[in-house]
Order: structure tokens, then sequence, then C-alpha cells
């Protein structure tokens, strides 16, 4: 029962952690370095972790394991030995650290450096005070002379100025004109009354609020030399700035270093006022730091030493599972000579004995199994020359049940995830399967030993050519009767045949035809030249001979056309932005009300814009034709991207509706018929597809391009 409350112990101590981890997350009162915190939350989330998985270790392994049993105790007991007197130190260190900083921040010294600190306030607002008291006895002064009378400058007013600097004691007084140029200095030496000096500091911000504000004001500033306060006091005459006056008196360097200096002290102790909870916190997350990483070092230094301790049992109780299972090279290392070594040995040569009974009945076995052996490595090569094919391979039985089918098979076959594990051919009942189960009933009740079809199968949008061949193996007296069927791709092939058939076609009617065409356009334009004036009837002429030029013009069209199925160029392949291709187009035929562009999604295609916008112009046009409504719009998927073309127009007819992309065939009576077998080619040569969704009510197609980069395609397909 003890056993069983120890193993649970590592579990109270992540319930314990847990806690402490919640109390010592960040929140947003916190003061000190919040990157304390979060280490502390790393450290104690480890070793939670840690904890969680030495205890379901524990309880998933085998509770019998004495060297288990062991561990567990001695690496409990070794961690509680450190983490009890831990966990006390921290709260008396908590404790402590709280009275220590109470005494520190006590009222008294709070008094004493308010009081300090008023001081060294009032003798700066003193200095200030006896400024402005200077500067009022200057303005009610009876004696200053006359401004109107005196000019800035004169002898009289630098005399005037030498006396007011001995009587207020300044250190110098200055004299500026409305333009804030300096016209003369009186400054104290000594004993003497004064030397005038055209140096001296421009006008400040103050100097110029005193003007604007008509009054004298006070200005403080700092020096290489030491600190100074300024008067300023403007001169008016008849409401007109005459000049302004400068009185400057030097502070005491050893007061102003001592107001400094409690200055200085004052904003220390405040500042640490203000974090004195910042202090505490982060002493208290520095010390729980140290905590945990005694914590941790003391576990790990118990884990390894109870591996030592118990390694020898474990490895002998591992050895005896070895051997439980059947393995008997399971051999205990003899390491020391104590009650555990002599074991050790023991057991080792109870294993030899065992081994060597166990090889003599090996050796009768493995002559029993060498068949059976040989027979699983064809088995396995089959297999794997049957997954290596590029033709797709069904293996049927005598009741068509399918008894082996390839990947290769089930992608010609465009199987989903969820129907792929077929177990018999007449589950092949969907609508593009039916082509599949139709050719092995013809090869099943016509009893064919071989028979070979083609066939077409669409799913979707995806349209494939497949050789299908059939043959029968075996008979009913042999041990294994049934159907062999092998599917190959030949889409690529029959397309590549049907262009080169239309292409040797276009190529000859265009060197029979292109010859003549020039030679008649131009006789024909000659003729009229030459003889337009001299017909009997010029409108019939015109006509006649307007016709022919039309007609040859028409069929140098039709050379092209003729030309650019023969001669279509390989795609110049490049990411193309959908809206901006659907922009392109939204422009071109703005002049058409009945064309909606709906939507401009997201997203590019791999292909060649020019061949592509080629083909949406195609369309667009033919739809264009019935002078209905017609619709444009994109469709993006996981796997491709879908541009469809839709009219309200009055359709396709059925009969039409099989050669619509056959060279040669239009409903137009003056095309082509060259569109869209072109548009299919641009279609195939971007590995897409062009097909005809629904022929009337409305008329829809579809361009689908798959979702390929230039990476993803063969050298010499881009």
């Amino acid at each position: 029962m003890l056993l069983r409350l120890v193993r649970y112990i590592p579990f109270v101590v992540v319930f314990f952690l847990v806690l402490l981890i919640l109390s010592v997350w960040p929140s947003e009162d916190y003061f000190g370095p919040m990157y304390l915190n979060w280490i502390n939350v790393g450290l104690l989330t480890a070793l939670a972790i840690v904890a969680f998985v030495f205890g379901v270790r524990n309880l998933t392994l085998d509770s019998s394991s004495v060297a288990l049993n062991l561990r567990t105790k001695l690496v409990t007991i070794m961690v509680l030995m450190v983490l009890i007197p831990s966990t006390v130190l921290q709260i008396t260190a908590n404790q402590v650290m709280t009275k220590g900083l109470d005494v520190w921040f006590d009222v008294r010294v709070d008094t004493l450096l308010d009081k300090a600190m008023s001081l060294a306030q009032g003798f700066y607002a003193d200095i200030e005070s006896d400024m402005e008291l200077s500067l009022k006895q200057v303005i009610s002064d009876d004696n200053f002379p006359n401004l109107d009378l005196t000019p800035l400058g004169t002898l009289v007013l630098n005399q005037y100025m030498e006396k007011l600097i001995l009587k207020h004691d300044w250190d110098s007084l200055e004299l500026f004109d409305a333009s804030e140029r300096l016209v003369a200095t009186v400054r104290k030496r000594g004993k003497n009354e004064g030397l005038h000096s055209l140096k001296s500091q421009p006008v400040t911000n103050a100097g110029r609020l005193s003007i604007a504000l008509g009054r004298y004001t006070i200005d403080h500033w700092v020096r290489d030399d030491g600190e100074y306060v300024a008067g300023y006091l403007p001169l008016f005459s008849q409401r007109r700035l005459i000049g302004l006056f400068r009185a400057e008196v030097k502070l005491p360097s050893e007061i102003i270093s001592s107001a400094r200096s409690i200055e200085a002290d004052y904003r220390s102790y405040r500042e640490l006022d203000r974090h004195r909870q910042s202090i505490q916190e982060t002493f208290m997350h520095t010390l729980m730091i140290a905590m945990t990483l005694i914590v941790c070092i003391a576990g790990l230094l118990a884990l390894i030493f109870a591996r030592r301790l118990t390694a020898p049992v474990e490895e002998l109780a591992s050895a005896l599972e070895q051997v439980k299972s059947g393995d008997f090279n399971a051999l205990v290392s003899v390491n020391n000579q104590d009650e555990l070594g002599s074991l050790a040995t023991s057991f080792n040569e109870m294993i030899e004995r065992l081994k060597y009974n166990m090889d003599t009945l090996t050796a009768t076995q493995s002559e029993l199994t060498g068949a059976l052996v040989n027979s699983r490595q064809r088995q396995y090569v089959l297999e794997n020359l049957l997954a290596n094919l590029h033709s797709g391979v069904i293996l049927l039985d005598a009741s068509g049940e399918i008894r082996l089918m390839n990947d290769t098979c089930k992608s010609l076959l465009m199987l989903s995830e969820s129907k792929a594990d077929k177990t018999s051919i007449y589950d092949f009942s969907e609508v593009h399967m039916k082509s599949v189960l139709s050719f092995f009933e013809t090869l099943q009740t016509q009893n064919l030993e071989e028979l070979q079809s083609e066939l077409v199968i669409t799913s979707g949008l995806q349209t494939v050519k497949i050789l299908a061949r059939g043959s029968l193996l075996g008979s009913q007296e042999d041990v294994f009767s049934g159907w062999l069927l092998v599917f190959d791709d030949v889409t690529q092939l029959a397309d590549a045949q049907k262009h080169r058939a239309w292409a040797e076609v276009a190529q000859r009617l265009a060197h029979e035809i292109k010859n003549p065409l020039t030679p008649i356009k131009l006789s024909t334009e000659r003729l009229k030249r030459r003889f337009r004036d001299q017909a009997d009837d010029v409108k019939v002429f015109d006509t006649c001979t307007d016709a022919v030029i039309n007609q040859v013009e028409r069929l140098q069209r039709l050379l092209a056309d003729f030309s650019d199925l023969a001669t279509l160029p390989k795609p110049d392949m490049e990411t193309v932005s959908i809206a901006t291709l659907l922009k392109e187009l939204r422009e071109l035929y703005s002049p058409y009300p009945n064309l909606t562009f709906e939507g401009m999604p997201e997203g590019e295609v791999y292909c060649d814009p020019d061949q592509i916008r080629q083909v949406l112009i195609n369309l667009i046009d033919n739809a264009l034709a019935t002078k209905a409504h017609v619709r444009v719009y994109v469709e993006v998927t996981s796997k491709d991207t879908r541009f469809y073309v839709q009219d309200e127009g009055q359709g396709i007819d059925d009969s039409a509706k099989e050669h619509i992309f056959e060279p040669y065939f239009s409903t137009k009576a003056d095309g082509s018929g060259l569109g869209l077998a072109i548009a299919q080619r641009i279609s195939e040569e971007h590995h897409g597809q062009l097909l005809l969704l629904s022929a009337a009510e409305p008329t829809r197609f579809c361009m689908w391009l798959p979702h390929v980069q230039a990476g993803d395609l063969k050298e010499g397909e881009a």
C-alpha cells in the first residue's frame, strides 16, 4: 500500500508546481522585471513536465520491478530533502526582505528628504525673487535716462548701467537693441566698476517672451563655468520697443553642488520608493530561480545516484524479460564481485545452457521453413514489380473478386480514396467506371481468352483514354483460375495522333491553296483599277471584284488558322494573376453591355497569358454572336483553376455537340471550324482541358488549368 502511494508522489508535486506557476505568472500590475517571471515560469514548467513524465513512466512500467521501485523511493526522498528546506528558506527570505524594506523606507527618512528638497528649491526661488525685485526697482527708478533723448550706446546710458550693476550686485548687465543686437555690456570684476565688450550670449526665448509680454521675465541656464540666473527687462518709449536689458547673477558653486546633490538623492530615493514592490518581487523571483535550480540539480544527482545503484538489478530484470520473450543472447555484465555479481554469473551460465538447447531446435525448424521463405520471396518480388509498373493491373478470381490491384490502376481509373479499396469488379458501377465493367462482362460472357479494347473514362472535368487488355488465367481444374486485366493510358498518344493527322491536312491545304491566292487578289485589284471606268455597269463590276477580293482575304485568314493549328508554338509559361487577366478582358469588351464579368478571384495561374487570352477571346466571341446575355466567371479550387463562359442563346444541337471540337467543323456560315480546335489544343498544351459542360439553357464552356509551377513540369513540357 505504501509503495502505491509513493508512485503517486510525482503527481502531487506536479499539482503544487502548477499552483506555484499560477502564483508567479506575470500580471498587469506587476512592477518587477518581466523576464524573471518568465524564467521562473519556464523552470517550474520544465520541472513539472519532468515530474509528470517521471510519474507517468512509473505508472506505465511494471510495478513489480524491484529496480524501479527502489529508484522511485531514492529519487523522491532526495528531492523532498532539498525541496522542503528550500521552501522554508524562500518564505523566511521573503519575510526578512519585507521587514528590511519597511525599515529602509521609513517615514522619518521621507520627511528629512522632503525638507532638504524644499530647502534646495527655496534657494533657487530666493535668487529668482531677488532678481525680480531688482528689475522692479529699475522700472520704478526716477533717474532712468530718457530713451527719447538718450540714444542706445551713449556714455550716459553706459554710466547708468554701471551704477545698476553696483547697486544690485549683478555679475553682468547687457543692453540689446530692438533687433536683438548687443549694444553695450557691463561686467563686474572685483572692485572695478565695469568693462565693456561686444561678445555675449544671444537673446533666449525668455527674452523674446519678455518683449512679447511687455514685462520682465526670469531665465535660468547652465554654462561651462557655472549656473546663472538672468532677468530680461524690455525698454519701451511711447509704446515702441527701444531696447532690452539682460542682467545676470552667477550662483555660488558650492551651494549649487549641494542643491544638485540633494535633488539627485531625492530623485533616487523616490525612484527606489516607487519600485519598492519591484525590488521585493525581483528578490523573491531571483531566490526562487536559485531554489528551482537547486531542486533540479538535486533531482538530477538523485536520478544519477539511483541509476548507478539500481542498474545491476534493472539489467538482470531486463535480461529475464528478454529470455522470457525468446532472446537467449541477453547476458548480464559482471562488474562487481559482491552478491549481485555472483547472481549475474549464475544467470549467464543458465542462459548459455538454454541457448545451446534452443540452437538445436532452431536448426531443425529452419530446414522445415526454407520452402515457405522462398515462396514469400517470390511473392515480394511480384508485388514490387506490379507496384513499379506504369500500367494498371487487376487480378480477378473466378467469381470476379479482386485479388490484386496496383496503385497505378487506381490512379488511371480515377478512384477516390474512399472508393479505392474495392473488393469486386462488380463494385465498378459508377458512371465513369461502367465501361470497365462492360469490358470485363464481354470478356467473361463470351468466354474469350484475350480481349483488347479502347475505353474512355470521364470523371468530373478530366477525360482519359485507356487501352484495356484482358486475358483468361488457368481453367476450372487448375489451382487458380480467373482473369488478368491490364490498362494503359493512351490519352496523349491518341491526342498526338489526332493533332498530327490534322496538322498534315492543314499543311497540305495551305500548300495547295496559298500559292494562287496572292496572284488572284493582285490581278483582281489591278482589273478594278484598270477597267473600272470602262465597265458598262460600275456597280456590278465593283460588286464582283470586291467579292473576289473578300473571298481571297477570307481564304488567307483560313490559311492562317490552318497554320496555327499545324504549327502551334509551345506555350511560354509564366505566373499570371487571374484578376489581371480578367481585368484586361473586361476592358477589351467594355462596349458590350450584355457581357458580365462576375468577381475577381485572388490567386495565380501558371500559363502562357497570350494563348490563354486567345482561348477566352474565342469563347467570348462565340457567346456574343448569340446576341444573348453572356457571363464570364472563374472558380479556384485546391487542384485547378476553372474559367467559365456561359450564354443564354439557343444553344448547340445534339448532332453538333459531338463534333464541336473537331477541326473544320463549324455551326457558323462564315466560320473556319478551327477556333475551338485550336482552343482545345492550347488547353491540352497547358496540361488542362476545354469542355462543353452544357449545350443549351444555358450554353456553358469550361477551361480548367491545373495548379503547377515551373519546377513541377518535366523538361520539354513547359
